[in-house]
C-alpha cells in the first residue's frame, strides 16, 4: 500500500528543509507523446488528459463551472527522466485552471503562475475558491491555497480566470498567527460564504494530541474583507484528522469536510461505523464557532484504493451545478499512460447523492467513466480550440488574454477532441481561426474517422480560414481535429 501523504513533506518544509531549487510555471502545458485513455475508451475521467493535477475546489460563475487544483505537472516536469521514485511536491509553485458547461468538455484555462504573483511563497497546493459581488459592482474571487505546510496564502481577482493579485504580501494564517494556538501545518484550506455574506476559512494539519484525535485543524470567520480573521480560531474534533479540510454550506447548515489519517482505527467514540482508512469525513454544525457544536456524520468517499486505484491521498470538493450533486476529486488514474508511477494525481468527477434537507451525503465513488453531459455542445457558435475532451501530442500556449489559451501541435501534429456536439442543423462550412502554415482535418469520432472537412492555411497573424464539408455530420456526435503543421496556433472553430 503506498503511504505517501503531502503531510510529511510539508512538515520538512515547515522546517525550513528546502529540498531544492524552485521553478516558476511556464507559458505553456505540453502534453506528452502518449495515447490519451479517453480518446477511443468514451470515458470521462480524468477531467485533463494531458495534465497531472490535484486537491480540487471549485465554483459557479454566469452559467460555468471552474475547477482549480495543485499543479502535479511542475512536480512531474521537474523529475522526468531523473531516477525521482515519489511526487515530492516541493517543486510546485503553480495552480491549474479549466471550466466547463457540459461537465465533459472541458475549457483548460492554463496555469496560475503563484511563484511569479507571489515570488514569497515556497508552494502552492491545495487551493478553495470563493466569490462574492462587492460593493463596486462586481463579483470578486478569492482563491486561498497552501504555501507548503507553513501557511496558507490568497489571490484575488475579479475573473475566474484572472489576472490574479496578491492582496497581502504575506500568507494570511501561518504557524505565528497569535491565538492559533498548537497548528503545525496550518494549510489545505476550505473557504465558503454563508448565506449572509460572511465568509469562514479551515485549514490544519500536523501531528497532534493523539493520533486518534490530533486537534490541529481549525476554523474562523474571516473579516469583511475575506483577507482577514474576525473571530477566534476553533477546533473542530475531528477524529483521525489528517488534511484536506473543506467547507460547503448547506441549507443553513456549515459542512466541513477532511481526510483522515492511515493510522489503524483502534479507538473510537461515535454512534456511526469508523472511517475506512485515509477517506473523506464530514462534520455539520449551525454554530460554526461552538466547538461543541460540531456533530461527525460518516465517511462519504473511500481511498481511491478501495475503488480499484492506486492507494494515496485524497481529497475533495462537494458541488452543486445545475440540480445536481457532483463530488470532485483525485486519484493517480492517468500515471499508466504517462509510463510512470511518480505519483502525480488527475482531477475526476462523478455524481454524488446529497439530501439537502438533512444534510445527508451518501458515500461515493470513483469511476473511469465519470458523469454524463449535461447538454450538447453547439458547433454552431465560437468555441475555443482548448475546450476538449480528449488530446494528444498537444501543447497549450497561452495568448495576451488571461485564461485563453491556443493549441500547438508538439511534434508536427495533435488530436483534439470534443463530445456530444449536437448537429440540429445542416452546416455548410467549417471555420477556424488559426496562424502558421498547417491543415486541420476534422473528423467524425475518432482521429482516423469519417472526414467532415479539411482546412488549409499559411497566415503569419492569426486569420479566420473555412473549407467546405466533404460529408456532413447528423445528430450528437463526437468531432475530432487532428492539426498538423509547422509553427501552428489554433484558437476557435465553428460551423456555418
Amino acid at each position: 500500500m503506498l503511504k505517501r501523504t503531502s503531510l510529511f513533506i510539508a512538515s520538512m518544509l515547515v522546517l525550513g528543509l528546502n529540498l531544492s531549487a524552485h521553478r516558476g510555471a511556464e507559458s505553456v502545458s505540453k502534453s506528452d507523446k502518449v495515447s490519451s485513455p479517453k480518446m477511443r475508451s468514451g470515458e470521462n475521467n480524468p477531467l485533463l488528459d494531458f495534465n497531472f493535477n490535484a486537491d480540487p475546489t471549485s465554483v459557479e460563475y454566469e452559467g460555468r463551472l471552474y475547477v482549480y487544483g495543485t499543479n502535479d505537472h511542475q512536480q512531474y516536469d521537474s523529475v522526468v527522466g531523473t531516477d525521482a521514485k515519489n511526487n515530492t511536491y516541493e517543486k510546485i509553485k503553480s495552480l491549474v485552471m479549466m471550466s466547463t458547461d457540459d461537465m465533459v468538455n472541458w475549457t483548460y484555462h492554463g496555469l496560475i503562475d503563484v511563484g511569479k504573483i507571489s515570488p514569497w511563497i515556497m508552494n502552492s497546493w491545495a487551493p478553495s475558491i470563493a466569490k462574492r459581488v462587492e460593493k463596486d459592482g462586481k463579483t470578486h474571487f478569492y482563491l486561498y491555497y497552501s504555501d507548503s505546510g507553513r501557511g496558507v496564502g490568497v489571490l484575488t481577482a475579479t475573473s475566474p480566470v484572472g489576472p490574479w493579485s496578491d492582496p497581502l504580501g504575506k500568507d494570511i494564517v501561518e504557524q505565528s498567527t497569535p491565538g492559533l494556538g498548537h497548528c503545525p501545518a496550518p494549510f489545505d484550506p476550505g473557504v465558503v460564504i454563508d448565506d449572509s455574506g460572511t465568509g469562514w476559512l479551515s485549514f490544519g494539519g500536523g501531528a497532534g494530541d493523539s493520533d486518534y484525535m490530533p486537534g490541529t485543524n481549525r476554523i474562523a470567520k474571516l473579516g469583511d474583507d475575506m483577507i482577514s480573521f474576525d473571530s477566534e480560531f476553533v477546533k473542530i474534533d475531528a477524529p483521525y484528522f489528517f488534511e484536506a479540510s473543506e467547507l460547503n454550506f448547506i441549507n443553513g447548515t456549515w459542512v466541513y469536510t477532511y481526510n483522515t489519517n492511515w493510522v489503524d482505527r483502534k479507538e473510537w467514540h461515535f454512534d456511526v461505523d469508523k472511517p475506512t482508512t485515509c477517506s473523506m469525513c464530514y462534520f455539520t454544525t449551525k454554530t460554526p464557532l461552538v466547538r461543541e457544536s460540531w456533530k461527525f456524520r460518516h465517511n462519504y468517499l473511500k481511498n481511491p484504493g478501495d475503488y480499484g486505484f492506486d492507494w494515496g491521498n485524497n481529497h475533495t470538493h462537494l458541488q452543486k451545478y445545475k440540480g445536481k450533486w457532483y463530488i470532485i476529486y483525485h486519484n493517480m488514474m492517468l500515471q499508466d499512460s504517462f509510463n510512470t508511477k511518480l505519483g502525480v494525481r488527475s482531477i475526476c468527477i462523478d455524481e454524488i447523492s446529497v439530501n439537502e434537507d438533512s444534510v445527508d451525503i451518501k458515500m461515493g465513488e470513483m469511476t473511469r467513466k465519470g458523469v454524463e453531459q449535461l447538454h450538447p455542445l453547439n458547433p454552431y457558435i465560437r468555441q475555443q480550440a482548448e475546450t476538449v475532451a480528449a488530446t494528444e501530442g498537444v501543447d497549450f500556449v497561452n495568448s495576451d488574454i488571461p485564461g485563453n489559451m491556443y493549441v500547438r501541435p508538439a511534434d508536427g501534429e495533435c488530436v483534439t477532441l470534443v463530445r456530444g456536439a449536437g448537429f440540429d442543423k445542416s452546416p455548410k462550412k467549417f471555420k477556424a481561426l488559426v496562424s502558421g502554415k498547417g491543415e486541420i482535418e476534422v473528423r467524425k469520432g475518432t482521429p482516423d474517422g469519417t472526414l467532415i472537412s479539411a482546412v488549409k492555411f499559411d497566415n503569419d497573424t492569426l486569420k479566420p480560414v473555412s473549407a467546405n464539408l466533404v460529408s456532413k455530420p447528423e445528430g450528437v456526435t463526437d468531432i475530432c481535429f487532428v492539426v498538423k503543421g509547422d509553427s501552428v496556433l489554433f484558437d476557435e472553430w465553428t460551423f456555418e
